[in-house]
């Protein structure tokens, strides 16, 4: 009795290995049969994402990563024996060339709106996508930006990729870990207002209402200055800066442009001298893969939380 007992287990296990999954990916539903087993990620934030869950081994290469500089010595380390199959946004032909049979991408993170990549693009040549949670704002609405949008895609690789138990270990540690230390923080008056700078000196670039700064501000106790603008990442007009006049600036880190170019870029902007942020010398510097979403991002809160509150 216990050896049929035991079969019958094995047999269940077997069969829920190899049921379909049915994954929600942005305003699309996307059913796999079967783990991928040539997977292709683009950009450093979302191939961190597929390391962290192991599945390393299930993938054929990564795209979109030292055409824009994005990857620091870290990343590079975790990434060094998987070839890198396009230094910008990959092509058909790069994806069908990998015999590829998944790709992890999001919109301007790998895909644009109309380009030639897409996911009814690739299904043709049985590449099945899976988009990232942040960016589907670029082709419908979502809800402002948390950081369940992280969670979210790691709960859904672990699905995909048959690691669900995994995924579920490291969100559950993910969110211990916040709110241990979101918790311990001193906050003391209102929420600080806060700046996102990436790039662009003649008008800026930088995180609205549904990019992932937003959600990391607000966990370390601030509050995006560009929270009511209906983007993600985008342009907007120094004019608007300053008359919001931040407490703090958050520099993302990342290209030939360093961080320090870009402080010392505000620092003598006439436009800016007497906002709070550049009077007090109040920047924080997050590097790419910490201000998108991805494995950094309760790092990134810490490193916000200590420079919002720290001494």
């Amino acid at each position: 009795m216990k050896s049929l007992l035991a079969s019958l287990a094995l047999s269940l296990l077997a069969t829920s290995a190899l049921a379909s999954v049915e994954i929600k990916s942005c305003n699309r539903t996307v059913t796999f049969d079967a783990a991928p087993k040539a997977a292709v990620s683009n950009d450093s934030n979302l191939t961190e994402m597929m390391l962290i869950l192991g599945l390393r081994d299930r993938m054929v290469g990564y795209t979109g990563v030292s055409g824009w500089k994005t990857l620091d010595e870290e990343a590079r380390e975790a990434v060094e024996e998987l070839p890198e199959l396009s230094e910008k946004y990959p092509t058909k032909e790069v994806l069908i060339g990998a015999d590829a049979d998944f790709l992890f991408a999001g919109w301007n993170y790998g895909m644009k709106v109309g380009g030639e990549v897409t996911p009814e693009s690739l299904e043709p040549f049985g590449i099945k996508v899976y988009e990232l949670t942040e960016s589907c704002i670029h082709i419908g609405e979502k809800p402002k930006v948390s950081m369940d949008d992280m969670y979210n895609d790691l709960l859904n690789l672990g699905k995909i990729f048959r690691v669900e138990d995994q995924a579920q270990s490291l969100v559950a540690a993910y969110r211990a870990e916040l709110e241990e230390f979101t918790s311990g923080l001193k906050i003391t008056g209102e929420p600080l207002k806060v700046f996102v700078y990436d790039s662009g000196e003649d008008k800026p670039f930088t995180a609205g209402r549904y990019a992932m700064p937003t959600a990391l501000i607000e966990a370390a106790g601030g509050v995006n200055i560009m929270d009511d603008f209906e983007k993600s990442w985008a342009r907007v007009d120094w004019e608007s800066v300053v008359d919001r006049n931040p407490d703090v600036i958050v520099i993302v880190n990342y290209g030939s442009v360093t961080a320090q170019d870009k402080i010392n870029f505000l620092k003598t902007s006439p436009a800016l001298a007497d906002i709070p942020a550049v009077q007090n010398d109040r920047f924080v510097v997050l590097d790419y893969a910490e201000a998108t979403p991805g494995p950094r991002n309760i790092d990134a809160v810490k490193k916000l939380g200590n420079g919002f509150w720290g001494e």
